[in-house]
């Protein structure tokens, strides 16, 4: 039985049509006067943290506490702006799914585990109307390395179940190898959704336990039963 489900956001619960890409390129040109910036990466399934680390690198930027600091304050200003006027979407089945999760009998608890901040993550499910669906989760805030954000996503789902949660007991959903990889690490099984950064076929050479175009084509009694 699965007690705890935990979700990537980007490509997996919703498409911003690249508004926290953007918020990337802007941040960089408005802070530290570097331009073309989130050109250089490539963001599918990686972290926060990670990424402006790698674009201080690339940009000559020194990767200080205070650096990190600025980026972050004027990257959240930026997300926000950009996700009023988002054009972005659900992905399909998203909200069929969760809600066939909570009819489940007992029904899991509910997470996040993304390589987001946690206040660009609230930002962006906020604008979709998702934010109050999740319970629990960890955020890029918690750890740079998307593995060890799995594992505090883990010891919070325990604490909040009150239960000696095993790996076969967590489902992971994401839509990208790095979700994948993250999931293995603490043991979890993995549903991915080739609605973000891989193909189906993509995902499949990582040998998830499910991998599906989408979550319409699935449903939470099948994964959690």
């Amino acid at each position: 039985m699965i007690r705890l489900v935990l979700f990537d956001i980007d490509g997996t619960l919703i498409r911003t049509r690249g508004a926290g890409v953007e918020a990337f390129a802007r941040t960089f040109a408005s802070v530290f006067g570097v331009h073309g910036a989130a050109e250089r990466v490539h963001f599918a399934g990686r972290t926060d943290f990670s990424l402006v680390r790698e674009l201080f690198a690339l940009s000559g930027v020194r990767a200080s506490k205070e650096n990190f600091q600025r980026f972050f304050d004027a990257y959240i200003h930026h997300l926000r702006d950009l996700m009023r006027g988002c054009r972005g979407e659900i992905c399909p089945g998203v909200t069929g799914f969760i809600r066939d999760l909570e009819k489940l009998s007992p029904p899991p608890l509910i997470g996040l585990l993304t390589g987001n901040i946690h206040a660009g993550a609230e930002i962006k499910l906020r604008h979709f109307k998702l934010w109050e669906l999740f319970r629990t989760g960890a955020f890029a805030d918690d750890h740079e390395d998307r593995n060890e954000i799995a594992v505090v996503a883990r010891e919070r789902g325990r604490r909040a179940l009150d239960v000696n949660l095993r790996g076969d007991e967590i489902l992971v959903v994401g839509d990208t190898a790095h979700d994948i990889r993250c999931a293995r690490a603490i043991g979890a099984k993995v549903l991915a959704v080739a609605t973000g950064g891989h193909t189906l076929a993509e995902l499949k050479k990582h040998a998830p336990d499910w991998a599906v175009k989408d979550l319409r084509t699935i449903t939470a009694r099948e994964v959690c039963g």
